[in-house]
Parts: C-alpha cells; sequence; structure tokens
C-alpha cells in the first residue's frame, strides 16, 4: 500500500496508515476477524476466512484434487507457526450451549426455505465457513464437576444446567424437581406418572417376559426411546442390561437431551423430520413412543417407515397414547388410520392394555410378498440401501430384509451379553471374516489396558461415564470397556464402510458423522474421547484441524480427556495447541513400543482442566 506525496500533511499520514495496515494483519493472522451473531457478540465470536485456514496450513483449495493438497496439512514450518499458539479467545457466555448445527438463531438469521411442518428447522444446518465460532466455549458461573454415575441418575447440579422451566412445566408429570442447589429426577413421564420402573415392567409383563424384565432374557438389547424427554425411561433400562438411543430435537423443550447426558444417560439430538436418522437399518429390537407428539399418518406413513427400518425381524414398538385407548371421535379416527397402516406394513399386535399398544414386526419378507399389488406402502426399490443414512432423505417404503435375515427368519443374534463378543451374521456383508473379527477384539483389549496404565493415578472407577469412540470401525474398543461402568457412543464416518450395523449387531450403540461438521449434543457431554486416526481422515477431506480441536474441547466436559492414537507428526501438531486451548498433557507414547518410524502411531493422552471466562468469575461471586 502507497500513498500519494502530493501534501504535507499526507506524508505523515503515510507511516501512520501502513503501522495501522500491519498491524491489522497480524491481528487477523493471529486471531481470525471479527464478527457478530446478527450483530451481536462481535467482540468474541470469530470467523475463518481462507486466508487464515492457510496460515494453519489449512486450504481447501479446489484447484487441488479432490480436496487434497500436495503437503500434509499437518507439516506446517516454525515461521507459520509462530502465529498461531498464543490463545484462542472466549465466547461470550450466552454461547456456553451453543450446537453450531442446531442453532436455531443462526438458522434463523440464515432465512433458510425451510418447511416448519415437516421438522426441517429442527434438522442439522451447519454454519458456513465465516459464520463459525472461532473461540473457547465457557462452563456457566457456577459449573461444578458432575455428579458421579449411578448417582447422577436421580440427581445433576443445578448450576450446570440452569434450566428449570421444564420442572414447572411437566410438574405435573413428575420428570424433575428443584431441590436447593440440585434438580432431582423421580424418574416420571408424560405416560409414567409413578416411574418408568413401574412403566417398564409392565411392559415386560404385558409382552409376558419371565420375572417382568423387558431384556427377555438377553435377547432385547438395544432400544430407540423417540420423544425421551429427560430419558429416564432409557435411564432406568440401564439395570436390566438394556441400553436405549434416546432422541429428542432442540426445541421448545430444548434441554431435555442436555439433561439426559449430564445424568450419564446415552442421549442424541435429532428428529424425524425429512431425512433418515443417522443410524442402519435393523439396528433396535425395540422402539418406544410415550406421548411424543408424533404425527405417524403424515405423508403416507412416512415416520412410521422410518421407524420400521430401524426395528430388526420380529421387533417391537410400544405406543402409549391415548389413540390406543381410542376415548373420543378424533383417537378413534387415528387409531382406526394407524391401524390400517400398520396392517398394511405387515405389523400385528402383540399387546395391548389402557393407553398402551405393542405391535411386532414380521420375521421374514413373505407377508410384504403376499400383499395385493398395488398395495401401500410400497416396497422400497432393489436399488435402495437401507443403511445409507448421512443426508438420505425418508422414502414412504417398506425396507424388505436381506436375503440372509429372511432365510435365518430373524437377526440370528446371540442374545446378550454373549452377543459382543460372537462374529454377527452381517459381517459376511462387509467381506469381514469372525477370524478378523476375533483379532480386532483382542488388538483393542490390549490397546484400552495400555490407555489405561497412561491414565493411572488420574481416574478412579468412577470418573469417567460418557465415553465417546469417534472412529470407531467394528466397536471392539466399546468392547474392551464392558467392565467399566460407562457407556460409549461409537461414531462412524459418513463416508467410510457401514460397520455401525455392526456395532448394534454386537449391543452396543453410536451414530454416523462427519467430523468437517459439529456434532449434535450440547457443551460438556463427554468425559472421554477417543480418536484413532481421526485427524487423518480429515487430513484427506482438507478440513480444518483447529476446527476439530475447537469442537472437542466443546464437546469435553472440565477435567476430562482425550487420547489420540494417530500418526506422530499429528500428536506434534496437537502439541501446539496445548496452551491455546488449556490442555495439559498427561503422556506420550509410542503406540507399538521400539518403533522409530516417522509414520509410526503414537499415543497422546490430554486432560482438559476446569477453567472459568471473567464474565463467568464476575457472574458466580
Amino acid at each position: 500500500m502507497r500513498g500519494r506525496g502530493d501534501g504535507g500533511q499526507k506524508k505523515h499520514l503515510v507511516p501512520i496508515v501502513c503501522g495501522g495496515a500491519v498491524i491489522l494483519v497480524l491481528l487477523f493472522l493471529y486471531c481470525g476477524s471479527l464478527f457478530g451473531s446478527g450483530g451481536q457478540h462481535a467482540s468474541t465470536a470469530l470467523e475463518y476466512g481462507s486466508r487464515f485456514s492457510k496460515t494453519l496450513g489449512w486450504s481447501n483449495d479446489d484447484s487441488a484434487e479432490d480436496g487434497k493438497s500436495e503437503e500434509s496439512i499437518f507439516g506446517v514450518d516454525d515461521g507459520a507457526d509462530s502465529v498461531l499458539l498464543k490463545s484462542f479467545p472466549v465466547c461470550d457466555d450466552r454461547h456456553s450451549e451453543l450446537i453450531p448445527c442446531l442453532d436455531r438463531n443462526l438458522i434463523y438469521q440464515s432465512r433458510l426455505k425451510l418447511d416448519l411442518t415437516l421438522m426441517e428447522h429442527y434438522e442439522r444446518h451447519c454454519p458456513q465457513p465465516e459464520r463459525r465460532f472461532n473461540c473457547l466455549i465457557p462452563p456457566p458461573a457456577g459449573y461444578k464437576i458432575p455428579i458421579k454415575w449411578p448417582k447422577s441418575r436421580d440427581e445433576v447440579w443445578q448450576a450446570n444446567i440452569p434450566h428449570t422451566h421444564l420442572a414447572h412445566e411437566k410438574s405435573d408429570q413428575n420428570w424433575m424437581v428443584v431441590k436447593g442447589d440440585k434438580i432431582e429426577f423421580p424418574g416420571g413421564g408424560t405416560h409414567f406418572h409413578y416411574g418408568a420402573d413401574k412403566y417398564i415392567a409392565a411392559i415386560a409383563n404385558m409382552l409376558n417376559f419371565s420375572n417382568n424384565v423387558l431384556n427377555n432374557e438377553g435377547r432385547i438389547r438395544t432400544v430407540f426411546d423417540v420423544g425421551c424427554g429427560v430419558a429416564s425411561f432409557g435411564g432406568y433400562l440401564l439395570s436390566s442390561d438394556i441400553i436405549a438411543m434416546s432422541l429428542a430435537p432442540n426445541d421448545v423443550h430444548q434441554n431435555q437431551i442436555q439433561f439426559a447426558l449430564e445424568r450419564g444417560i446415552p442421549a442424541y439430538l435429532g428428529v424425524l423430520g425429512t431425512k433418515r436418522l443417522p443410524y442402519p437399518s435393523r439396528s433396535f429390537e425395540f422402539a418406544h413412543c410415550s406421548r411424543c407428539r408424533i404425527d405417524w399418518l403424515q405423508r403416507d406413513g412416512i415416520l412410521l417407515l422410518e421407524l420400521d427400518r430401524l426395528l430388526r425381524p420380529g421387533g417391537y414398538f410400544a405406543y402409549s397414547s391415548p389413540e390406543a385407548y381410542a376415548q373420543d371421535e378424533e383417537d378413534l379416527r387415528i387409531w382406526k388410520e394407524m391401524s390400517a397402516l400398520v396392517e398394511r406394513m405387515c405389523w400385528k399386535i402383540a399387546a395391548k392394555r389402557n393407553q398402551t399398544v405393542i405391535w411386532v414386526k414380521p420375521l421374514t419378507n413373505d407377508c410384504y410378498m403376499d400383499r395385493e399389488p398395488g398395495t401401500r406402502p410400497p416396497l422400497c426399490k432393489t436399488n435402495d440401501d437401507p443403511d445409507a443414512v448421512w443426508g438420505v432423505r425418508m422414502e414412504a417404503c417398506i425396507s424388505r430384509y436381506s436375503e440372509q435375515m429372511h432365510r435365518a427368519k430373524g437377526s440370528g443374534l446371540a442374545p446378550w451379553p454373549e452377543r459382543l463378543t460372537t462374529p454377527p451374521p452381517r459381517l459376511a456383508e462387509l467381506d469381514i471374516s469372525p477370524e478378523m473379527f476375533e483379532k480386532d477384539m483382542e488388538v483393542w483389549q490390549q490397546r484400552v489396558e495400555t490407555y489405561w496404565k497412561l491414565l493411572g493415578l488420574k481416574i478412579r472407577p468412577n470418573t469417567l461415564r460418557n465415553v465417546m469412540d469417534m472412529k470407531a470401525n467394528l466397536g471392539s474398543f466399546a468392547a474392551a470397556l464392558k467392565d467399566k461402568d460407562v457407556w460409549v457412543m461409537n461414531v462412524v464416518p459418513e463416508d467410510g464402510p457401514s460397520t455401525l450395523k455392526i456395532i448394534y449387531d454386537r449391543g452396543l450403540i453410536g451414530t454416523v458423522h462427519d467430523w468437517c461438521e459439529a456434532f449434535s449434543t450440547y457443551p460438556r457431554t463427554y468425559d472421554l474421547l477417543h480418536a484413532w486416526t481421526v485427524f487423518s481422515g480429515i487430513e484427506k477431506k482438507g478440513c480444518s484441524a483447529e476446527d476439530l480441536l475447537l469442537e472437542m474441547d466443546r464437546i469435553l466436559r472440565p477435567n476430562g480427556f482425550i487420547i489420540v492414537r494417530d500418526k506422530r507428526v499429528v500428536v506434534e501438531f496437537i502439541k501446539k495447541y496445548l496452551t491455546a486451548l488449556h490442555w495439559e498433557s498427561v503422556a506420550v507414547v509410542d503406540a507399538e513400543p521400539g518403533s522409530d518410524s516417522e509414520d509410526g502411531e503414537m499415543v497422546f493422552v490430554i486432560q482438559k482442566p476446569m477453567w472459568f471466562s471473567d464474565d463467568s468469575l464476575k457472574d458466580s461471586a
């Protein structure tokens, strides 16, 4: 930038302007350019510009073939590194519960053309790069380390989730009660005011399961609870060796899932809208909807057909709602139409009592093939992949069983807990042999033992509860934790093999995800993140490693841990960000002792200490 020498005063302005420009450039390189959310909080929310990304060694240059850079994104020279390492700004306290891809304010500001009647505004809509937050999300004022499991099932610190409107709104349903500095959960729900445990036993009794235990001697292990509230149903299933994926949207009751995860109960933010849920076909033995306010008859029954896709052969759907009792004319109409729909879907009533009906799916394709020609809903096209879920729109059709399931008259799975280590039949669909499956279990058992030695005195038996395996493969990391009192969210990359169905077949739970985007959860919801080659994976896609580090910090609880297992260059890259992220190194070792290879994997154990923003400290003073 050069000035024109046409005046004495202007000559004096030249060095001033140049100096100011240099300072602005340095500030931009250091922390990016500021922007506000709708013009607000401009001092704390930062956007990613392409120039800033390039200083990090991360370029989304479209001219690069397949989005790949010729050089490793981790191979940044020391000259650029000195710009990166000082600190990240702290987000405004009002962003302490930010969920980037489910941020309703951002969705409204973006003026997306969404159909509210189809719940599109509750589906994932991730911000464009220029609208992403480049800041650390602080805990709310007065935040405390969460109460440990199993005590946390029944109470949490109010300061950690300072929202009591649900307690008042649902006071007649026994969801939750505010008592002093805690929020207590008596175990009630919209349909089971007197406790989820009694309600669960009643459902098992309706199905004539022995001892009124819903797991049916290990035959029912994975449950899908849609419209779960604060997930008390799923929480009380855990004592029966049943694990539920509790699902609710970030809607007017937007803190439901936040409460569930704070309690230590498996849960996920999602909605039955226009796209398939991020779970493969035949994942659940049992589905549940208690007053979940879902119009199952809409769009030719498309939402009920999505539930059908997720249920295993012989799977159950327990529906507790006034329509099942048919008290008035409108209830009678809905019940009549719903009964006709499920009959055409080949479901049958397994039991019906009071306001609860339980349907059961057929074991084979025979009923589907015996329907009259033209019967609706139709069967899905033969080229439809029922396991393709990421960004795939729902179709109002029936997903038929594979030939293997049809011949076996069921899923062919062993009862729990044997199914955790028994090679499931669907391995053959991925060309994985039982021997490969067993070897994978052996390898991860050894690796987990090493991890726990590295964590050492940092953890005790109840230190960890909510665990995420960010690249789960066959779920053997989670299987190796079977004796720990934890549950694992197994995440499978959306562009990799569909191994998530194997994870569900083993009696575990998880979801499909793209780590170039934010995860569908609240901040501070996981105690341990395991990242095996996750950074190497996004390197191939040209996504931002810095984005991923900030996302991991967002979802990790204070005092939580990260285990990175990746290439040496990845570990060295992350080390440079420890100070900026307020993270502390616990241990760094070669993944394979004695290996000197530059490309060899390393294990990097990190802890996130508790810290507060200045505003939080002022508020809590």
